[in-house]
């Protein structure tokens, strides 16, 4: 049921890295875009006109030309999808492409055409390569493991410390059977039900090659997964010779109270050698010795560190947890594992990770400098950052071009037609303008429900009746060749969703069952009542334990394999053709669910179908809530008094013309400031209606105001997007509504009439 991304139009635009390539299988011709001739060095115009399909060959590498060969050549003869990383010799340059495609069939099975595009990854190789170097120099492996599989992905040097073969991948149980018997395996948690958040823990290993035993520690995060389940990314390195060192201070600090003239050779060695910063301090933090170490990493000699506090040395962000740490040391308890900046000499700040432990009124720390670990976590971050970001930003500004070319489109050849006084096809013309403006409004409310900032209207709902009411739309959807099956009993608890959300996640997921079944199926909708824990709603970040109604989507169509999966919940991932899907649908779904406090589970198989649950939370206060008034036909007013509150000038200008059109009367203003002395006023007013997003008194505020001086006046509050209306029942009175843009005149002018035919649309004549 998930989609994948779309080829990205061929409109010769050479702002971007990627390009298009077409390649006739009967003729042998490859046509390509201009981006394509940039990538590859050709002429532009050539390759629109067509060449050879040898051309797709000739400034690849030679070590990477006959790969590529086999690669294409088992694509032409019908494996389909196509996914190969190449370099190209380009002006003595050495690039890297990424090629994405596939083969295109006609009714016959018969192999037509093969297209793709290409993406410059130079950079991303680049940034690879570093960070494996980083990796390697600094002696710290990566891992990341997703819940529920047997598998994680490693880095080159976490097999080496582990002295295991070099893999890209390694099941989990060859990764924690190196692990001590008596220590806590390097990957926990493999069922998802551990606590979220940082985790650290160190461990003695047997090296699979050398049996050596060595002192290994595992920081890293777990953090609910995008496609469910709990990922636990993190790094693992080296700390024998720290062990080694606390071993060896440990012994020395059994006849510390001996003073220094007791101390042996050996010990005044390892205090004078160790390359972890030793010190030895009061329980208020003063310094009472500190080993050569400081001089060799902070470059601060020991006169100017013994007698005075730790804190001169501490970043000031890290002040509070050193402070509860010391605390902590000087109560008795030991302390492992944290970390703090120190100022070096230089004025930088080096990041020092502490252990320490108290003796009396003696405290001991153990400091190993990980400036490095640290640099390098923060450029897998932003390296993992910034491909999601690309990813989102790609796909939006895709599907939101195509939509604002129909609405331009459409209004210059309006424009032109009405100037040439043909107005036979203007009415077409702005239709056309129209949907694309509504598909452009569709799809940022997905976005929005992706990122769980929509305004849902949440009322209480059964979930039964509203799934019986669809199945005249369902049927129509899904055609002749899908059995549509429905099963809702009787005993269903009443939940508290948006119905207008929920009715179009539902239709959603049955027009993705429906299009992974071509060949026809059965979908069975389901709804039961249900009861989840704490480890169930492991990748929730919304939901609570407790009760659940469950929607079941279940069909018989192709499945999905596992690569897919992963993705199933991405934005903007698509395995549908151009043009027949934005990849929008399930991550639309999931924000919506997750944004309702629910929870989505997904399951499939490829070639045995998908089932799709969503938890939505019970209500339990019934159906108390009033009942929607019906939306009136007549759309007109009577003269009535409408005070509007907008800050956008064109959208404030249009706004009165509307409603002066419907025969509203109208006073306008641009900010909370200008409207609260109105307000505070004996203007007759029948209606506020009030932009949510203001600069200063923002609209909520200006409601609350308002409500205060006329309390029986309607406020209509209109919101794009703000983080404070994402729940209409979170935080509406009665008499206040808000209407999500953009909405159209039509729209506008059936909610204000059914305000104020409302119980709460009586007129306020003025103040007092």
């Amino acid at each position: 049921m998930a989609d994948a991304a779309p080829l990205p139009p061929t409109n010769g635009d050479m702002s971007g890295a990627v390009g298009a390539w077409n390649w006739d299988i009967a003729s042998r011709l490859l046509v390509a875009d201009a981006r394509f001739a940039s990538l590859y060095g050709l002429d532009p115009a050539a390759a629109a006109a067509g060449l050879p399909a040898s051309a797709f060959f000739e400034p690849v590498l030679e070590q990477d030309r006959l790969r590529l060969r086999i690669a294409v050549a088992g694509a032409l003869r019908g494996a389909e999808v196509f996914a190969r990383d190449y370099r190209v010799l380009l002006d003595g340059e050495v690039r890297w492409v990424s090629a994405r495609g596939r083969t295109y069939f006609d009714e016959t099975d018969t192999p037509t055409r093969f297209a793709g595009r290409l993406t410059d990854v130079t950079e991303q190789k680049r940034l690879e390569e570093r960070l494996r170097i980083a990796q390697t120099a600094g002696g710290v492996g990566s891992f990341e493991y997703l819940s529920g599989y047997g598998t994680a992905d490693v880095s080159d040097e976490f097999c080496r410390l582990l002295g295991l073969h070099t893999a890209k991948s390694l099941p989990v149980r060859t990764i924690n059977s190196v692990v001590h018997p008596d220590d806590p395996p390097i990957i926990q948690g493999r069922d998802g039900s551990g606590a979220l958040g940082t985790a650290f823990h160190e461990f003695r290993i047997h090296r699979a090659d050398t049996g050596e035993e060595r002192w290994l520690a595992s920081r890293g995060e777990y953090r609910p997964a995008d496609r469910g389940g709990v990922s636990f990314i993190g790094v693992i390195y080296d700390i024998t010779a720290s062990k080694r060192s606390e071993a060896a201070l440990r012994l020395l600090t059994e006849t510390l109270e001996e003073r220094v003239e007791a101390r042996t050779q050996e010990r005044d060695r390892i205090w004078n050698l160790s390359g972890d910063l030793l010190n030895i301090i009061e329980p208020d933090g003063t310094q009472r010795a500190v080993n050569p170490a400081w001089k060799r990493v902070l470059g601060h000699d020991e006169a100017e560190l013994v007698g005075r506090s730790m804190e001169c040395l501490i970043h000031a962000d890290d002040l509070p947890l050193a402070r509860t740490r010391l605390e902590a040391l000087a109560r008795g308890e030991p302390v492992a594992a944290f970390d703090t900046r120190l100022r070096a000499k230089d004025g930088s700040h080096r990041w020092i990770n502490w252990t320490g432990m108290s003796d009396g009124e003696t405290i001991y720390g153990i400091g190993r400098d990980v400036t490095q670990r640290k640099l390098l976590e923060e450029q897998l971050r932003h390296s993992q950052k910034m491909e999601a970001v690309g990813q989102l930003t790609g796909g939006l500004a895709h599907d939101f071009n195509n939509m604002l070319t129909g609405v331009m489109g459409g209004i210059d050849m309006a424009r032109m037609l009405l100037a040439q006084g043909r107005l036979e096809d203007v009415d077409r013309l702005l239709e056309a303008s129209m949907q694309s403006g509504q598909r452009a409004a569709a799809l940022t409310h997905r976005l929005l429900a992706f990122s769980r900032r929509q305004a849902l209207d949440n009322q209480p709902l059964d979930v039964g009746t509203l799934i019986g009411s669809m199945q005249d739309l369902l049927r129509r959807t899904l055609g002749e060749q899908v059995e549509l099956h429905i099963d809702t009993p009787f005993e269903l608890w009443t939940t508290l969703a948006d119905e207008s959300q929920l009715e179009s996640a539902i239709l959603n997921l049955a027009i993705n069952a429906r299009d992974a079944m071509p060949d026809g199926g059965r979908l069975t909708i389901a709804a039961r009542n249900a009861s989840l824990s704490e480890a169930d709603l492991a990748g929730s970040d919304q939901a609570q334990p407790g009760e659940f109604v469950e929607i079941l989507v279940t069909d018989t169509g192709l499945g999905m394999p596992p690569e897919v999966l992963a993705k199933a919940f991405d934005p903007f991932y698509t395995t549908k053709p151009v043009g027949q899907g934005t990849g929008l649908g399930l991550s639309m779904i999931y924000g919506f669910v997750q944004q309702s406090r629910g929870h989505v589970a997904i399951e499939s198989q490829e070639g045995r179908g998908t089932k799709i649950r969503l938890y939505l939370p019970r209500h339990d206060g019934g159906s108390e809530g009033e009942a929607t008034p019906e939306m009136p036909t007549a759309i007109t007013g009577s003269g009535e008094i409408v005070l509007v509150v907008e800050d956008d000038p064109a959208v404030l200008r249009l706004m009165l013309d509307a409603l002066r059109e419907l025969g509203y009367r109208t006073i306008e203003t641009a900010s909370g400031k200008e409207a609260v002395p109105i307000l505070q006023s004996r203007r007759h007013l029948d209606l506020l209606i009030s932009d949510v997003g203001l600069p200063g008194l923002n609209g909520r505020q200006i409601a609350e105001i308002a409500r205060q001086i006329r309390p029986d006046m309607p406020v209509l509050l209109m919101t794009a997007y703000t983080r404070d209306a994402g729940d209409e029942a979170g935080f509406l009175a009665p008499g206040i509504e808000v209407m999500q843009k953009p909405f159209s005149i039509d729209q506008l002018g059936r909610r204000v009439t059914r305000i104020l035919r409302s119980p709460h649309g009586n007129s306020s004549a003025g103040v007092g």
